[in-house]
């Protein structure tokens, strides 16, 4: 790992960088040729995060840093500007905001996504000179919930396991992860730590039947939101097996006794716990037992657990096992929360939420005076702020009146999204920082700040094992771009806080990060107060801070190689140095389903893309699994409704509604409806779905509940559906439904409407930019169309003067279209040959050149390839992996690979 750049050459060289995605935070090797501007990604085999592995996301980076889409110029109402005109735009709208209406008039909404020295400045800015704790993160709908649950249990947020445990754990549980699509490395060294130990279990607990469960030895499907239930009965059967750990529970906790007597009382007749949970009592009974009887067992939980309304209840009742049975700090043993962004931890650290201060304080009021005397902060918030949800109805309400937006796109990724919008319409004054020129909440903006992007970012990044590693810069910023912190500090300065914000360098900020992390930090007896402390960062110099190697907090005089795990002897951070079991309570969801909304709606995330698709959209490579958002929902469900696979429905509550094709299949619980967060209205026009996801949110953490929305599900009467695969970009047409998707060589739109067309040729001739033939003629393209008005069956394509495919389009009365991806990959031909030629208008490939669906995303390898490679002997996925490479990067298709397989 000392290796952090070496030459390859006159133009290109290597780095050493982190990967801009999920909080497991790999390593990246990137190549970079600086002549064309591009790079080649490759997992560092010697980051202790991935030890070399990337999942589909991470490989294709190379494939996101692209200035097409870049925002690179300032602008004011969307008109270009310099920077000092923008910055003081910025300043001086604040400035007369808070003159006017004081601090707590303004906000800022901040991300994951930020670095950790600007999430420092940021917060600085806002909670020690503005004087309001109105900054909140993204991270809030991903991780607060475990937040509360840690400082509630153990008196601060500290992750107490690393990734290590995994590898020595004899029953690993993932509860409310599909850690195979979302955490995808993890989950391949977890499979292959599991290949190599036969008698390690996984349970699996989660309403759907995910990718996830290909590893599992049970998975318990529970109904959602009945997390507390689950653990409740765990607590209790580990009481009623004389497995609590009467010695550790003794000397380091409090509360056991109360929190036994509740769990008895809600989860101590397992005959009535499984019909409330909704599993069986065979199983349940099993995990029980396994629980009981493995000493090395380590809880893996994220979003499922977090998001809800007793997101925080959920994640102490599953502390709560493993504190009573002193199963934490030790190696195989202990909670772990996978986080979902690169530096969700990073933000948690500086006080990047609303609720906390900086270096893991709260707003006590010694803490305060502390922060303040450190800053030498005129003008010290005293009190929390106002968290994602309640900041939007703030800023609707018009008791906030000036935004500014960094690196998030809230429009999108809160719920209630279309609350969101309104918001932003009567506010005052919005500021984004972004990186990308259009997005969902960029529409809304009166001033666009132009900021680095990945491979131009320089600085520090936390995963979710406590380990800090930079991301350092690949290219310096492009065009008119700035740092975050600078763009920040800029503006700081512009307020007139010039001295506070003088930074010269991101290693200034860090410097002054570590130092606030070691301020004051130990009681009279000696004991530290917080256990974020990395002081012996503070006198790093610039070169040392360059050349900085993974490394796991706390980093001081005690640990200065750091630390792997906590609490193994105790030693917690509450008044008493006890760690604190609750008595939980369980509760449903807020919001029940009903009569006229009788389905329960859960969301979350796929493979290949990440949050709301701003980056990986831009990669063709991630558009080839799943191109479209869709609605999963099970076959006795479907049949009910009446929906048959593909074809579109409408999914409504009292908050808002979406339209996607529905994807039928018995993965999931009748009752229960699936839908990917992803898309946006740059993407589709009706395919977000947090429009419809209710905005009730957890009374502690403040999460929302994403997880559980009742909904009403109605089949779309579509007159015709149709698609467009374009070599230029499209206008989309007017019509009810559409989604574009980014290939390597074209454009793709898919479409319906409930309205028919009068004349089909002629609508799809202008879709392409083409008001008539006359109008192909003059750019030397010749058409070929076919036309079944009997079966209402249109379809075109257009050839150049050079034998290239220009476009396709073709409709239909229903969804039975030819699949997209042999058409699709003609555009990379050089020319059309005579077979492609005859072949266009069917859709279909020439016999054996169809390689069907995509499923492996990392090496483009379809559906029918794989069938082929199994009949031809290919009986195991190594087996096809060796043939194809399918399934030999992310490994994050296996599971369709073994499916295909066992169809064979």
């Amino acid at each position: 790992m000392n290796v952090i750049a070496k030459s390859l050459g006159s133009s290109t060289h290597t780095k050493h960088t982190t990967c801009a995605y999920c909080g497991v935070g790999c390593g990246i090797e990137a190549s970079i040729n600086e002549k064309d501007r591009s790079i080649k990604v490759n997992g560092l085999a010697e980051h202790p995060a991935n030890l070399g592995r990337l999942c589909s996301k991470g490989s294709a980076l190379d494939q996101t840093i692209s200035l097409n889409e870049r925002l690179l110029e300032p602008k004011i109402n969307n008109e270009t500007v310099s920077w000092d005109a923008a910055l003081d735009k910025v300043a001086n709208g604040f400035k007369n905001i808070i003159e006017q209406h004081g601090p707590d008039a303004v906000a800022f909404y901040v991300s994951g996504q930020l670095l950790t020295e600007d999430y420092y400045v940021a917060n600085k800015l806002m909670k020690g000179y503005i004087g309001s704790a109105n900054i909140d993160t993204n991270s809030r709908l991903c991780m607060s919930s475990s937040v509360v649950g840690h400082k509630r249990a153990f008196g601060t947020d500290t992750v107490p396991g690393c990734y290590d445990d995994f590898e020595h754990a004899e029953l690993i549980t993932l509860v409310g992860s599909n850690t195979a699509w979302c955490h995808p490395v993890l989950f391949q060294r977890i499979k292959k730590y599991k290949e190599n130990n036969p008698h390690v279990k996984v349970v699996v607990v989660d309403p759907r039947r995910t990718q996830t469960c290909d590893i599992a030895d049970l998975h318990l499907p529970i109904n959602l939101g009945t997390d507390v239930w689950l653990f409740n009965g765990l607590l209790n059967a580990l009481n009623l097996q004389n497995k609590i750990h009467s010695d550790y529970v003794q000397q380091h906790c409090d509360g056991l006794d109360d929190a036994l007597a509740q769990a008895q009382k809600s989860a101590g007749d397992m005959a009535t716990l499984a019909n409330n949970l909704g599993v069986n009592i065979d199983d349940l009974t099993q995990f029980y037992n396994w629980f009981c009887q493995t000493e090395k067992s380590v809880t893996l939980y994220s979003q499922g657990v977090n998001q809800s309304s007793s997101g925080s209840d959920k994640v102490n009742s599953i502390l709560n096992c493993h504190l009573a049975t002193g199963r934490i700090g030790k190696p195989g043993m202990g909670p772990f929360s996978m986080t979902g962004q690169p530096n969700a931890m990073g933000g948690r650290e500086v006080g990047g939420l609303a609720n906390t201060l900086a270096a893991h304080m709260d707003f006590t009021e010694d803490n305060v005076q502390r922060v303040q005397r450190f800053w030498q902060a005129p003008n010290m918030a005293t009190q929390n702020g106002l968290m994602a949800v309640d900041m939007f109805n703030a800023i609707e309400s018009g008791k906030i009146k000036a935004v500014w937006v960094m690196a998030t796109n809230p429009v999108v990724s809160l719920p209630n999204a279309d609350q969101v919008k309104r918001a932003l319409e009567k506010c005052e004054l919005v500021v984004i920082s972004d990186c990308i020129d259009q997005t969902d909440t960029g529409d809304f903006a009166h001033v666009k700040l132009p900021a680095t992007g990945w491979s131009e970012k320089d600085g520090t990044v936390t995963n979710s094992e406590r380990r800090i590693s930079r991301q350092r810069s690949l290219f310096p910023p492009a065009c008119h771009a700035m740092h975050d912190w600078q763009i920040i500090c800029e503006v700081a300065k512009r307020m007139g806080f010039h001295d506070a914000f003088n930074y010269q360098t991101q290693a200034d900020i860090f410097r002054e990060h570590a130092a606030l992390s070691g301020f004051e930090n130990s009681s009279a007896a000696n004991h530290k107060l917080r256990d974020f402390d990395i002081s012996a960062f503070a006198q790093l110099s610039n070169d040392e801070y360059e050349h900085l190697q993974p490394i796991q907090w706390p980093v001081n005089n005690d640990f200065p190689n750091g630390r792997d795990r906590f609490f193994a002897n105790g030693e917690f951070f509450t008044e008493n140095r006890k760690a604190k079991l609750l008595a939980i309570e369980p509760k449903l969801p807020k919001n029940l389903p009903s009569n006229d909304y009788p389905l329960r709606l859960n969301t979350g995330r796929i493979r290949d893309q990440w949050h709301t698709m701003t980056r990986t959209a831009l990669a063709a490579q991630l558009n080839q699994h799943i191109s479209q958002p869709y609605v999963e929902m099970h076959a006795d469900d479907a049949k009910q409704h009446k929906l048959l696979e593909g074809e579109l429905v409408r999914v409504h509550s009292k908050w808002g509604e979406m339209l996607a094709p529905v994807t039928i299949n018995s993965q999931l619980k009748s009752g229960d409806i699936f839908v990917p967060m992803h898309w946006t209205a740059k993407l589709s026009r009706t395919g977000r779905v947090n429009p419809v996801v209710n905005p009730e949110v957890d009374p502690f953490s403040k999460q929302p509940e994403s997880k559980h929305t009742p909904v009403q599900v109605s089949p779309y009467q579509a007159a015709w559906f149709g698609f467009v695969l374009s070599r230029e970009e499209v206008t989309w047409p007017e019509c009810d439904y559409v989604v574009s998707a980014k290939g390597s060589s074209h454009t793709r739109l898919e479409l319906a409407h409930s309205k028919t067309l009068n004349n089909p040729i002629q609508t799809m001739l202008q879709w392409l930019g083409f008001e008539n033939e006359q109008a192909l003629q003059a750019q030397n393209l010749e058409l070929l169309s076919f036309e079944d008005p009997a079966l209402s069956t249109y379809r075109i394509a257009l050839i150049d003067n050079n034998k290239q495919l220009h476009a396709v389009a073709m409709l239909a009365p229903d969804t039975q279209l030819p699949e997209r991806t042999w058409l699709a990959s003609q555009f990379a031909q050089p020319e059309l040959n005579d077979r492609a030629r005859m072949a266009l208008l069917s859709g279909y490939a020439p016999a054996g050149e169809d390689i069907g669906r995509i499923v492996c995303a990392c090496f483009s390898v379809g559906e029918n390839t794989i069938a082929k490679a199994v009949k031809k002997g290919c009986c195991s996925p190594q087996l096809v992996g060796e043939k194809l490479k399918a399934g030999t990067n992310c490994g994050s298709c296996v599971p369709e690979i073994k499916a295909i397989i066992a169809n064979g």
